[in-house]
């Protein structure tokens, strides 16, 4: 029941990414919601579903992009791999976690996407991609995710509750 949660979030999410965000530039990258919802659900320690939140939001965003569907799907399945390795190691700095893995995630993730763009025989010049796409969305992400991951924080702590103890 608690996997449910996922449907509607993941999808308000997708809809504020195409109609709004993707709409709002810096040079020609964009802030990826979906991934830093992705990487803040992951690192939260109570839950358990982050592995189902990379598939949809992976076969939701190949549905809905123009990119070969294994892209996203790859990605986020490796962010959340990333994150939650992250997260047993360094327990202690949540904050330094958080920045980390939104910093190599969104490398990651225009990294596969790069190579699923070659693979499909999309030539693009690396350089371009580099400083015009990938630099500006590690930006905007770094920037976005503190608002992102205290909202999912939340919403991580209705859905699983944490026990008091007494």
């Amino acid at each position: 029941m608690k996997n449910l949660v996922a449907f509607p979030v993941l999808g308000l999410v997708f809809i504020l990414q195409m109609a709004i965000l993707s709409r709002m530039t810096l040079l020609s990258g964009t802030v990826d919601l979906v991934l830093l919802v992705i990487v803040s659900w992951s690192l939260q320690e109570q839950v358990e579903s982050s592995w189902h939140w990379a598939g949809l939001a992976g076969l939701l965003a190949g549905f809905t992009s123009g990119l070969p569907p294994y892209a996203p799907l790859l990605g986020y399945l490796l962010t959340v791999g990333m994150a939650r390795l992250l997260l047993q190691q360094i327990w202690q700095a949540p904050i330094l976690a958080l920045f980390s893995v939104t910093f190599f995630a969104t490398l990651l993730t225009h990294l596969v996407t790069f190579v699923g763009l070659f693979i499909s025989g999309t030539l693009l010049p690396v350089g371009d991609v580099l400083s015009l796409i990938t630099l500006p969305s590690v930006f905007l992400n770094l920037l976005f995710i503190l608002p992102v991951h205290a909202v999912i924080r939340d919403l991580a702590l209705w859905v699983y509750p944490v026990e008091e103890l007494v």
